[in-house]
Formats: structure tokens, sequence, C-alpha cells
């Protein structure tokens, strides 16, 4: 009997042994990560970043002087580098977006799908990535200047160079336009782990051919011709045409799921920023019924204060944003028809052939923003018969050597409200609204982000290389395209 168990023993230890390398084996994490869910990440990446006001990360907010600081001013006063936000922006974008949409692409490239509709689609889901990709690179064009770009996804080179931010611009466009002719708009794509159209390649589509205008007008005062093209293209492709199309990220009710907004001004239990004196100013002068959709007026005084720009503001002196936009559930939005309707005067008023005036298409921005912010018609008709807002009076009471980049610019930059990067960049081009000089501001108006720290130390050589080319490393250093 003794024998017997011996014997059973040893089979079952011999058994086990064969196995042995098994139980190193990590059974409870995936081995690899659909490329569907990559996208969702990137997606979800790329709009967080472009909402948020944390300082850490996207001082947009408060250069554009919608926000002011209430205790630690630095970023208010043009600080961009003691809290290294260049860095922190250029990491998301390269590494949690473009990184992550491309090993994306590579993962739906070769997956073999079994269902038609996934065959079917997989054109389509490579077509938004190649979209969202072009997009955040834009973001890093009008931001830094020159950047890395033809080396910027190879992982063997720890040291990309930097392109020629017009090259790079341009080359997007041409990316942008192939994206566009290749997506079918009577297959699916994503579907809900597309957390913007839910899968809606027309409404890709749009989005695509409005960030095409959106690109070409930014090109208009250095490449007159090649932006005149590049716009009439996106507007006979087919650009937004009402708040249904707007590109709004899904954000839900609980974390870490929230609007950054809401993470920031409400789950941080910080009391860090009210509305900037800029803003609050400006709307008061215009009687503007999107006030209370924007901000709180000050209790016991029933009117709306904004903070001096770069000073100390205190918090219950000043009024805060509403409701709504500190809401969890707010939708993060990279594009929308208002916009696409401010972009086309723009286009109206450097002749270019997009249908409409000028006038026509200010005033259906207006009224876009308006409503979809929550006012009404009625709300909309009286602010535009004000003189100080209708196109025509207001256009020639403008001292500005041009007098529509004035009028459509100040009304833009109200309209794009709590889009830090697009009311930047529109500010940057148009050259309006008339900004406030910081209290202690610690260089000028920042033109672009410093480039980070970490590219002077690691990659020093194509750093300085690409600082002389644009003109030093400098926060006041005019990019390309930004001319007057």
């Amino acid at each position: 009997m003794k024998k017997i168990l011996i014997l059973i023993t040893l089979v079952i230890i011999a058994s086990c042994s064969d196995n042995l390398e098994n139980l190193n084996e990590n059974i409870k994490d995936p081995l690899s990560v659909p490329g569907e869910t990559l996208f969702t990440g990137a997606q979800k990446s790329l709009v967080d970043q472009m909402v948020t006001p944390n300082v850490n990360d996207n001082n947009t907010k408060l250069w554009a002087q919608y926000l002011q600081e209430t205790t630690y001013t630095d970023e208010s006063n043009y600080d961009q580098t003691n809290r290294s936000i260049p860095r922190r922006h250029w990491s998301a974008l390269y590494k949690d977006v473009i990184k992550d949409l491309d090993e994306s692409a590579k993962i739906i490239t070769e997956t073999e799908y079994l269902l038609p509709e996934d065959i079917d689609a997989k054109t389509n889901k490579l077509q938004i990535i190649e979209i969202l990709q072009v997009y955040t690179y834009s973001i890093l064009v009008e931001t830094f200047g020159n950047i890395p770009y033809t080396e910027a996804l190879d992982i063997s080179n720890l040291l990309p160079v930097y392109d020629d931010g017009e090259t790079v611009y341009k080359d997007l466009i041409s990316r942008l336009s192939v994206a566009i002719n290749n997506l079918d708009t009577t297959k699916g794509s994503f579907g809900v782990a597309d957390n913007i159209y839910n899968g809606d390649v027309t409404l890709w589509k749009k989005f695509a051919a409005s960030l095409k205008l959106r690109m070409g007008i930014l090109l208009s005062d250095v490449d007159n011709t090649f932006a005149k093209t590049t716009v009439e293209e996106a507007v006979a492709t087919g650009v937004f045409t009402s708040s249904t199309d707007n590109a709004n990220f899904k954000y839900l009710s609980a974390a870490p799921n929230t609007n950054p907004v809401h993470t920031n001004l409400v789950l941080s239990g910080r009391q860090d920023f009210v509305a900037a004196t800029t803003i609050i100013d400006m709307m008061n002068t215009l009687n503007d019924p999107r006030r209370p959709l924007y901000f709180k007026v000050v209790p016991d005084t029933g009117t709306y204060i904004g903070g001096d720009i770069g000073s100390t503001s205190s918090f219950s002196s000043h009024s805060h944003v509403s409701d709504f936009v500190e809401a969890a559930a707010t939708p993060g939005v990279i594009l929308d028809y208002a916009e696409v309707e401010f972009l086309l005067a723009e286009a109206a008023a450097r002749n270019f052939a997009v249908g409409g005036t000028a006038k026509s298409h200010y005033d259906t921005a207006i009224i876009e923003s308006i409503e979809n912010w929550g006012g009404t018609n009625a709300d909309a008709t009286t602010y535009l018969a004000q003189p100080t807002v209708d196109y025509d009076t207001a256009l020639g009471a403008s001292t500005a050597t041009t007098p529509w980049k004035e009028v459509i610019g100040n009304q833009k930059w109200i309209a794009l409200f709590n889009r830090g990067f697009e009311a930047y960049t529109s500010i940057r081009l148009l050259d309006f609204p008339i900004l406030a000089t910081p209290a202690e501001a610690v260089s000028g108006f920042p033109n672009r982000y410093i480039y980070p720290i970490v590219e002077q130390t690691l990659n020093g050589a194509n750093w300085e290389s690409a600082s002389t080319a644009i003109g030093g490393d400098l926060p006041e250093t005019k990019l390309f395209w930004d001319l007057n």
C-alpha cells in the first residue's frame, strides 16, 4: 500500500512540475489592448487636455482672460516655468494622444475582424484616427511652432528632429484631405467606443471639413492663396450647418469621467478661480445675454464682477462660473457650429468664396452661440440690434487697421468662452480683443508655449536648431502664421 501511495505522489509531482512555468503567468491583466479601447482612451486624453483649467496642464483660459486666479497668480502673470506647463502639454499630446492613436491604428490594421459590419467599418476607423492625429498635431504647431513630426513616432529615435511648422501644417491639411476622401458615409466606424459622435461617419466628415476650414483660415496672413484654396475646398466638402454637428465629448456624472472643469472647480474643494475682469467688463458693456449662462452674480450686489488680471482676487467678492459650466456632465467642446460661422465670416471678409457675407455669417454665429448656451432668439435679436454689436455700425466705429478683425475678433472671443485653446489662437490671429496687462507679468503676452526644459537637456542640438529657426525659444516669439 505504501508503494502505491508513493507512486501516486511521484506521478502528481511529475505532472505538476511540467506546468510550473504557468505559475508565472499573469491571468488577470490582458496581454493586449483592442485598438478601439486605445482610441477611446486617446480621445478622452485629448479632450481632457483641451478643456481642463488645471494650471499644471493648461493656462489658456487664464491667458485668454476668461478666468483669474484667486491666490496663486503666477500663471495669470504669464509664468510658464513654475509648474512645467509646456512639458505637461507636450507630453499629454504626444504620449497620451498621438502615440496611443498610432498604436490603435496599428492594432486595428492587423486585426482580422469576423463580422461583415466590422470589416466594412475598418477603413473608417483608420480615417477617424487620422483626423484626430491631424487635429492633435495642429494644436502642437499652434502652440509651439516647429515640432518633432517626421521622426516623432520612431520609438528607436530618442532625439527626433524638429520640422518646420508651416511645412508640417500644410502636410497636415493634405493628410486631412485624404482622410475626408477616404471616409465612406455608408459604412459604420467605432460605435459606442466613440464618445464624440458615437461612430457617425457623416458627422466625422463634417468635423474634418470644419477643421480644414479652421486650419486654412489660420494660414490666411502667411499664404493667402493656399489658405483660400483650403477654405473653399472645406466648404465645398460640407462644414457644420447646425449645433447638432458640434464636436461634443460626452462626460459622465461620476468621477473619474467628469468634465475636468468640474474636477478642478468642484471635486477639488478648492476656490482657485473667479471670472476675469476682461470678459466681464466687455459683456457688461454690451449687456450680453450670455452673462447668466457663463457666470453668477456676486451675492448681495446683483452684478457681475471680474477679478483684476494678475492680481489676487477674493473668491467671495467676484463672479464665479455658472452651474452649467462647472457641472460634471457638461460636454467637452473641441469644435462647434458658432465657431464655424465665425470662421466663415472671416473667410468672407478676406474675399474667399464661401457663400454669404461676413455680416450674414457673423449674425448667424452670434445667434447660434446665444441659443446654444440656452438663450432665446429674441435675446439674440436684441443683442445684434445694438450699434456696438451690429456688424456694419461696429465696423464703422472701429479704429483698427483692419476693422473686421476687431469686430469679428471680439464677438468670436466672447462666443469661445470656456474654450481656452481656441480663444488663445483666435486672439493671436486677429489681435482682438485687446487684453489687459497682468499686474506682475513675467513676460510679454505669450505668443507661444516655450519648449519643455527636458528638450533642452535631452535633445539639445535639435532644440537649439528649432529655437533658432523660429526666432528664439521665447514666450514673445510670434509663430509663422502670426504676422501682425
